[in-house]
């Protein structure tokens, strides 16, 4: 399964966190097999909202939905940090 190019906002906290060749990695990997191991792919509460997430690494997690059998990734946060608010009433809102 493909993944959009992230947001501009997701790049800057790629950058801001030095995250880019990791999420690289963890993007080929995605492409590759998103049923891999490494990436622990999660669906995330409310269940309702379609939210998944994957692993970057052990600290950070990329969170996606997925529409028209590419994924869209909305965030990254820390793992067991929620999606920001406004993605989420954003999402709520569709």
């Amino acid at each position: 399964m493909l993944i959009n190019d992230p947001k501009p906002e997701v790049v800057k906290k790629l950058n801001r966190y030095s995250l880019l060749k990791k999420f690289s990695k963890a993007k080929k990997l995605f492409e590759q097999d998103i049923k891999h191991p490494s990436l622990n792919v999660e669906l995330l509460e409310p269940r309702e909202l379609r939210i998944y997430s994957f692993r970057i690494d052990r600290k950070y997690r990329a969170s996606f939905t997925i529409d028209s059998g590419k994924a869209k990734v909305l965030d990254i946060t820390l793992h067991y940090q929620c999606i920001s608010s406004e993605t989420y009433w954003t999402l709520l809102g569709s």
